[in-house]
């Protein structure tokens, strides 16, 4: 089959080029997947750069954490998928590939209704959209939400999501201005440079603070995270964008005194840990994209050979929205026979 394999860490995509490579086989409790589309993510360039905790164990590696396909095989012990369902997919890795294996409990039913290439941009995008906002912020109804970096793929789809949960106003930041329009487009109500005045253009959005911030910048972003946080605000660091080493957290005297809950999440340490609930989240936002009430502006790439250029285009913050890469049009077949 082929796949797209990162031979070393890189800056850039000159260790990234598509392979031929034995076609996978389901262990026991996983599924194999014919893959139509797979998402690309900013945690791919974080892979390929060897960033902390994201670097993989060893080299070469097939990187991709999710797909939508169909079922081509189902291994021992799975009993409730069977082959030629329509699936998408939150993977540990290997989704840039014409065939990709899951841990069953991270695999959802696509409806039918539902086209594959929006499927394949719900696993670990929207599906952390509804783990940040529903699970771990808890948002109610008429409460204030900023976040850091709203021109990428999650930023995309967090304001709607939030919508569904009654929010008050969506405030963004973008380190471009020439994202702003992109992203005012995908539901923010206010979008900001992030420049020296975000603190003040902030709170003037907001009309005081924020009840909810979700910050993907590791800790650089965390006296403003602080500064613009209204009392028993929750402020959410689920990524590390810039590859830095995080600097030393407040201290428990200033959390204390603003009644502020600083948080962590990651979804791929809850795979790991609780997979049902991030299956829960995945199924939620399937749901989402059938109802209309969440729309994705997907860009469809239409060969693994361009992903190594996306992957640059988010490297720089150029990028805008979600990307997913078509891979191969087998995704209705089960046949082993059709596997390169």
């Amino acid at each position: 089959m082929r796949a797209l394999q990162m031979d070393s860490p890189a800056p850039d995509s000159s260790t990234t080029h598509v392979v031929r490579t034995q076609t996978p086989t389901p262990g026991p409790g996983q599924v194999s997947i014919n893959v139509a589309y797979a998402g690309i993510n900013f945690m791919d360039v974080m892979t390929r750069r060897g960033d902390p905790g994201y670097a993989p164990l060893g080299w070469p590696l097939v990187p991709g954490l999710e797909v939508a396909g169909t079922v081509r095989a189902a291994g021992p012990g799975v009993c409730n998928i069977q082959v030629g369902d329509r699936v998408a997919a939150k993977l540990s890795g290997g989704g840039f590939a014409e065939v990709a294996v899951a841990d069953s409990k991270l695999v959802a039913p696509v409806p039918d209704s539902l086209d594959l290439s929006a499927a394949a941009a719900a696993p670990l995008m929207l599906a952390t959209a509804v783990l940040l906002l529903r699970d771990v912020a808890q948002l109610r109804a008429g409460e204030r939400l900023f976040m850091h970096k709203v021109s990428g793929g999650v930023g995309s789809v967090v304001p709607q999501v939030a919508q569904t949960l009654g929010v008050g106003v969506r405030v963004g930041s973008v380190s471009r201005s020439s994202s702003i329009d992109a992203a005012t487009a995908a539901g923010w109500d206010h979008v900001l440079h992030h420049d020296d005045a975000i603190e003040d253009a902030a709170r003037r959005a907001a009309g005081g603070g924020f009840d909810v911030i979700l910050d993907p910048t590791g800790t650089t972003s965390l006296e403003l995270d602080l500064a613009i946080a209204a009392p028993g605000a929750r402020i959410i660091l689920f990524g590390n964008a810039g590859g830095t080493a995080p600097a030393a957290l407040p201290p428990f005297s200033r959390l204390l005194g603003s009644n502020v809950g600083l948080l962590g999440f990651s979804i791929t340490a809850l795979a790991r840990t609780n997979p049902d609930r991030v299956t829960d989240a995945l199924v939620a936002g399937l749901d989402m994209l059938v109802q209309r009430q969440v729309h994705l502006p997907v860009t469809v790439i239409e060969s693994l050979t361009d992903v190594g250029a996306i992957h640059d285009l988010l490297a720089n913050r150029v990028g805008t929205g979600k990307y997913v890469v078509h891979v191969n049009d087998r995704s209705s077949t089960c046949d082993p026979r059709l596997a390169l």
